[in-house]
């Protein structure tokens, strides 16, 4: 789930966009291409992480 609309000014929106299907031969949710573990974290994660997870994403996105 998104959950978008309540961030805070300062707060790092998750990427996922409500596609939460995970791919067995990656670990790699179809949609957000995060993993199992960044995704269960991601709200507890301090805006530096959840950053360094968003720049991972575009080249997970590219190899899929």
């Amino acid at each position: 789930m998104t959950g978008n609309a309540t961030l805070r000014q300062d707060d790092v929106a998750s990427p996922c966009i409500d596609i939460c299907r995970m791919n067995p031969a990656t670990a790699l949710c179809e949609g957000c291409y995060r993993t199992l573990d960044e995704i269960a974290t991601w709200s507890s994660l301090s805006h530096e992480e959840k950053r360094a997870v968003l720049a991972q994403l575009p080249a997970r996105r590219a190899q899929a």
